[in-house]
């Protein structure tokens, strides 16, 4: 019997330390300001940045195109469409719409987009370089047919050295609790 009260106690210890530790780890999300930042060409990624906002109680901000992309624009099989030749130039920055109020008092950015071509469409390169993101903590996710942001993360971070890059997550149809336990760790 003593064996099964300290049994008890120990995963009651072991409960109250990992609730703790999450509480933790929200308070310090509240006090630093996080951002989630998003380009959707379909609306896809917008559903999910939308669910991941709400679910660590960030901001949301849509990355938006200066032109919007019409279908014609996103035909991958087209060699000649805007997308297709955005992402043939590594150097292309498509022009958006900067109305980012005080992107400096975020700490926190999570930063969403589909995958193009195996890694993020060049519209985040221009984010990136509107905002300076240096020391900041950025977390990537994406929603792809395939893909996963591997390359996108490995790409962003050799050209972007002074941000904090820590992971990427392909979000696909993921819910509030599985977004909410991702941004958590």
């Amino acid at each position: 019997m003593k064996s099964v009260t300290n049994l008890l106690l120990a995963m009651s210890l072991f409960a109250l330390t990992a609730c703790a530790q999450t509480n933790k780890k929200n308070s310090e999300r509240m006090n630093n300001k996080t951002l989630v930042a998003y380009f959707s060409a379909t609306g896809t990624t917008r559903q999910e940045a939308t669910i991941l906002a709400k679910a660590i109680q960030a901001d949301l901000y849509e990355i938006k195109p200066e032109a919007e992309y019409t279908d014609a624009d996103l035909d991958w099989q087209n060699d000649k469409s805007r997308s297709s030749a955005e992402m043939k130039d590594k150097n292309s920055r498509p022009a958006m719409k900067k109305d980012l109020k005080d992107a400096d008092k975020y700490d926190i950015v999570f930063i969403g987009f589909p995958i193009w071509w195996y890694t993020a469409p060049t519209i985040i390169n221009t984010f990136m370089d509107t905002y300076d993101m240096s020391g900041k903590t950025v977390y990537l996710f994406a929603t792809s047919g395939g893909s996963t942001p591997d390359k996108a993360l490995e790409q962003l971070r050799k050209q972007y050295p002074k941000v904090n890059f820590k992971t990427a997550k392909l979000v696909n149809g993921a819910s509030e609790e599985e977004l909410r336990e991702w941004a958590a760790r």
